[in-house]
């Protein structure tokens, strides 16, 4: 790995800066070297959000995203906003219960996450760890166990648990 070059990207109140923020101090703490930017509307929820990661074992020069690698999508409206800068032999993670990708010319893959954590874990608060699981397996950038470490330390205390289920769930689906 040279540099990548990751967005994830949907609505306030989704826990996508969470996410990135989780999935960068996994790289952190696996040596790598790590950028992160956020970007969020003005909406407390329900405006758009996306977290751009830069992952290096080089040094980063320039830190922030151009053209993505690895897209992660968890709306439609971030979909439409952000699908024209996906490089173009970039991978495209989404959220099939919110996101429909048919009128794209872009292949993806997809995981119901919202969908899954409301049947699975009873509450779809954790939608974003099972999206969470789901990146970590399909793109191997980052370990499982890495992942683990950092959800204990930066999701509510009380939360690990349910929290590293949901990402165990994701974790699951993204390595079949």
């Amino acid at each position: 790995m040279m540099r990548t070059e990751l967005r994830f990207a949907g609505f306030g109140g989704q826990g996508v800066i969470l996410m990135g923020h989780i999935f960068g101090k996994a790289a952190v703490i696996q040596g790598k070297n790590v950028t992160l930017t956020q970007s969020y509307g003005p909406e407390a929820r329900g405006g758009s959000c996306s977290v751009d990661l830069i992952l290096s074992e080089e040094d980063i020069f320039y830190p922030h995203v151009r053209n993505p690698d690895i897209l992660v999508i968890m709306s439609q409206s971030a979909l439409d906003t952000y699908i024209s800068g996906l490089k173009g032999n970039g991978k495209l993670l989404t959220d099939l219960g919110l996101v429909d990708t048919e009128e794209i010319d872009i292949s993806s893959e997809g995981i119901p996450a919202t969908e899954m954590a409301e049947k699975e874990l009873g509450t779809r608060i954790v939608a974003n760890m099972v999206m969470l699981g789901f990146i970590t397996g399909k793109t191997g950038l980052v370990s499982a166990e890495m992942v683990k470490e950092s959800i204990k330390t930066l999701v509510p205390t009380g939360t690990e648990d349910k929290n590293i289920k949901a990402f165990e769930l994701g974790y699951k689906d993204g390595t079949k």
